[in-house]
C-alpha cells in the first residue's frame, strides 16, 4: 500500500518509508536543519520520510524533564518545516482535545505507548481523517493491538515498542511484529 500523503512518489518498495527527527521540538533551528538534511536524503535515495518531532512530550518520567515548546509554538514550527521542506509531519497528542487542532498541521497524529489503549484518545484521532501512528505498550501483547486499531479506524500504523521483562528491561520481541502484521494496517 503506497501512502498518497508522501512528496517522494519515485520509491522503489512504496511499502518502506522512515520516521525521523528530533523527538521532541527543542528549537526551530534545530528542526529545521534536521528537516533539510532529512528533505535531501529524501531526495538523494528516493525514499519516504516523515519529519517526526513531538511539541509536547507529556509522558516523562520526571516532571523535571524537558517537554518541549508547547502546544502552539510546536505546531507553528511543524507548519513551516511541511510548507519549507516538503516532508510529511508527525506529532504526538496525549489528550483527545488536542486531536483536531493538531490534525490541522500535522499529516500523521502518534499515540504514545503508554496511551495505546486510550479508547477517546484513538477515537479523535481516528475521526480527523489523518494516519494514526499507534505505539504498542510496551504492557501489552501484539495481537491486543487489533483493539486499539479498531477505535482508531481504517488509517492506522502500528510501532513496535517492546516489551517490559522485569523493572527496566525493555526488550523488543521480533515475533510480535508478523503478529501484527496480519491486521493488514
Amino acid at each position: 500500500m503506497f501512502f498518497p500523503l508522501f512528496k517522494y512518489n519515485t520509491v522503489k518498495n512504496p511499502n518502506l518509508f522512515f520516521i525521523a527527527g528530533p523527538c521532541v521540538i527543542e528549537s526551530e533551528a534545530l528542526c529545521r536543519r534536521i528537516a533539510d538534511r532529512l528533505a535531501k536524503t529524501a531526495s538523494k535515495h528516493s525514499v519516504d520520510i516523515v519529519f517526526k518531532a513531538s511539541y509536547d512530550k507529556a509522558n516523562r518520567l520526571s516532571k523535571e524533564s524537558f517537554r518541549g515548546v508547547g502546544r502552539l509554538k510546536g505546531l507553528k514550527i511543524l507548519a513551516k518545516i511541511k510548507k519549507e521542506f516538503g516532508l510529511p509531519v508527525l506529532t504526538d497528542i496525549h489528550e483527545p482535545s488536542q486531536a483536531a487542532e493538531a490534525a490541522e498541521v500535522a499529516d500523521v497524529l502518534q499515540i504514545p505507548a503508554l496511551l495505546c489503549r486510550q479508547t477517546d484518545l484513538l477515537a479523535a484521532a481516528g475521526k480527523t481523517g489523518k494516519w494514526v501512528n499507534i505505539k504498542k505498550g510496551q504492557f501489552m501483547a501484539p495481537e491486543d493491538m487489533e483493539y486499539a486499531i479498531k477505535k482508531a479506524g481504517k488509517k492506522v500504523w502500528l510501532t513496535e515498542r517492546g516489551t517490559l521483562f522485569g523493572y527496566k528491561r525493555l526488550v523488543v520481541d521480533f515475533a510480535g511484529i508478523p503478529v501484527m502484521k496480519k491486521f493488514n494496517v
